[in-house]
């Protein structure tokens, strides 16, 4: 089982720079940020893991940029978003910056993906909570499109475009593996059809969702080894990690602190000691 990095990338945080140093230097596989273009005033969304929104959430920068700087000063660890909402950004826009990332990476994004929870945020997009899986599915169809086409062209309800020229193209053929993040059946039913992995958040029997996922991706005629799972795990320990490795499990994504580089450090060495590297 491999385990990733993530943190909440902030201006009182240590930069992704120098996290992405000592995540490769200490033998972790991966680094991932997550994204909110904004935070509306309005609580009328609640936060999902309960009681006030972290102030982290406040201050999140563009995981992209953060990205690119971690690609800039590594060689081997895979750098991921957990996860980029893709509701809000426009296809076209965000299909370069993808390829882009991976082309400047040498091949090292992993691009998870999600429709969100906050309806305010999305809204200010111009994205209809009801309607957001539906235009999350049409705006990956259409960038698909736009990273294995020489001339692409997309019609859809939400997404339409006659043919165009879009560059560069991924690295990775016939684009970055996808992973989609979600903890319900819906989702790992998305999974099963669409997409290369599971990224569940939330989620109290994770060991029974990967079964059932294993079981909905043989019923699409996918190998269902094909299928990678990556989890997010705050507070893990060890025997935990253990009964996930057992599970089938293939990453465990581990989050450090919001702050600066000494604490975040000896909170890297602590993890890389639990995690065995």
């Amino acid at each position: 089982m491999k385990f990733g990095i993530l943190s909440y990338a902030t201006e009182y945080t240590v930069s992704p720079p120098e996290l992405a140093r000592a995540v490769e230097q200490r033998g972790f596989d991966s680094l991932w940020l997550p994204e909110h273009t904004h935070i509306p005033v309005s609580r009328r969304s609640p936060y999902p893991m309960g009681g006030e929104l972290p102030r982290d959430y406040l201050h999140i920068s563009d995981p992209f940029v953060g990205l690119a700087a971690a690609a800039a000063v590594t060689t081997r660890i895979k750098l991921g978003t957990a996860i980029c909402l893709v509701v809000e950004h426009d296809p076209l826009v965000l299909a370069k910056k993808v390829a882009s990332l991976d082309l400047m990476s040498g091949g090292r994004f992993i691009f998870g993906i999600g429709a969100g929870w906050n309806a305010e945020e999305m809204e200010n997009h111009g994205t209809a909570f009801a309607t957001r899986y539906r235009l999350l599915r049409e705006r990956m169809d259409a960038m698909k499109k736009l990273w294995s086409e020489e001339r692409a062209e997309f019609h859809g309800k939400f997404v339409n475009f006659d043919p165009v020229w879009s560059y560069p193209k991924p690295v990775q053929k016939p684009w970055p593996p996808i992973y989609f993040g979600g903890h319900t059946p819906s989702a790992r039913q998305r999974v099963a059809d669409l997409y290369d992995g599971w990224m569940p958040t939330i989620m109290r029997d994770l060991l029974g969702g990967v079964q059932d996922l294993r079981r909905r991706v043989a019923e699409a005629g996918r190998d269902p080894k094909s299928v990678s799972v990556t989890t997010l795990w705050f507070k893990p320990d060890r025997a935990r990690l253990d009964s996930l490795e057992a599970a089938g499990v293939d990453r465990v994504v581990m989050g450090v602190p919001s702050a600066p580089f000494d604490v975040v450090m000896r909170k890297l060495d602590e993890l890389a000691k639990l995690a065995r590297l």
